[in-house]
């Protein structure tokens, strides 16, 4: 059962570190990070989430452990039509992949800055960064619920499945819209839910960590953008899943597995990856 929010954290920051472990020990993908359709091999290349979410041009473009640490369940870099010369910033950037993508994007007038909490992949992140000989672009050690830059300095947030694991998605809506510029866009990928999941689910701290438990309601999600300052919010559902699609992942929860075959059937499309937009004006 989830207790406070360093519990969340913390689990979320073993797990991720273990992964960027993983890619950095030379052992393949990470848990989840398949690159599908990428053009590289991976284990996990299957992944109903985490597959398949960046073409060849894309996975040429970049460091193959770039690819292999991808734990993402979106592409935001190519859904937020990136334009040269703006600053980007991505929460939760992993061993960043979304990160590099951006600063192509941008160009050299333009900038890309990677925050994550966890040191393993921030040290992959970097390695990456050097291999790809990108010089636009700064890695943040840090926490979403708290971004180490200036009120009004970035054009765009971008984030891959990372907001569904914070234990306080209100605040990190709230820095998000402290640090963009006017005229600034937040364009993220995320998990979201259409509908109620079960207490066990929810409840699941394995789950949590897999982003589903800690997915939002897209109405709530909706709600929260709001509230936080942002106008002309709105969700466009990307990937819709089956519940048995969801068993089979590797990062699975037994919250998950435990339920009848009937329950399954029933919730099938309530859990999404999202492509979540709204503007500072």
């Amino acid at each position: 059962m989830l207790t406070d929010r360093s519990d969340v954290r913390e689990l979320v920051r073993r797990k991720y570190g273990a992964a960027a472990l993983t890619v950095l020990n030379g052992q393949g993908a990470a848990c989840c990070g398949g690159v599908g359709n990428g053009g590289k091999s991976s284990a996990c290349g299957g992944d109903v989430i985490t597959g398949g979410l960046y073409d060849n041009a894309e996975a040429s473009a970049i460091p193959e452990a770039a690819l292999l640490a991808s734990l993402g369940c979106g592409n935001p870099t190519a859904l937020a039509s990136l334009s040269e010369g703006e600053v980007v910033l991505d929460l939760g950037s992993g061993g960043g992949i979304d990160v590099l993508l951006s600063a192509k994007r941008v160009g050299l007038t333009g900038f890309a800055y990677g925050l994550d909490m966890t040191d393993e992949m921030l040290a992959l992140a970097e390695q990456n960064k050097r291999d790809a000989g990108v010089e636009n672009v700064q890695f943040l050690k840090g926490h979403i619920e708290s971004i180490p830059l200036p009120d009004s300095s970035v054009d765009v947030i971008i984030s891959n499945c990372v907001i569904n694991l914070s234990a306080d998605k209100d605040q990190v809506l709230r820095e998000a819209f402290r640090v963009l510029r006017p005229g600034g866009r937040f364009a993220v990928s995320d998990v979201i839910t259409d509908g109620p999941l079960p207490p066990a689910v929810r409840a699941d701290m394995e789950s949590y960590v897999g982003c589903v438990a800690g997915a939002l309601d897209r109405t709530d999600y909706i709600a929260r953008l709001e509230r936080a300052g942002f106008t002309g919010a709105s969700i466009e559902p990307t990937r819709v899943y089956r519940f048995v699609d969801l068993e089979s992942t590797a990062c699975a929860a037994e919250a998950i597995r435990a339920l009848s075959d009937d329950e399954k059937t029933a919730l099938d499309g309530r859990i999404m990856s999202a492509f979540i937009r709204a503007y500072k004006r």
